[in-house]
């Protein structure tokens, strides 16, 4: 939970007197969820997973294509 707080006036820094403050209401932070496919155990499934998950590597995405091999000479 947080606090959204709304404002009015003009900066001092532009030549305002400042601004103010007119409202604060609460707020949820939410995770920031997507729907991608996810290696589990060997099967494929979509399932809704955080960013920050997917970033740190905490889920496995599924190989889409085989690595690319030289052909042998």
């Amino acid at each position: 939970m947080g606090n959204r707080v709304a404002h009015r006036g003009r900066a001092k820094y532009l030549g305002g007197v400042g601004k103010k403050i007119t409202g604060i209401t609460r707020r949820k932070f939410k995770p920031n969820l997507q729907q991608i496919k996810v290696d589990l155990k060997g099967t494929v499934k979509r399932i809704r997973v955080c960013v920050q998950c997917i970033r740190s590597g905490a889920v496995r995405r599924p190989q889409v294509h085989k690595p690319f091999e030289l052909p042998k000479s």
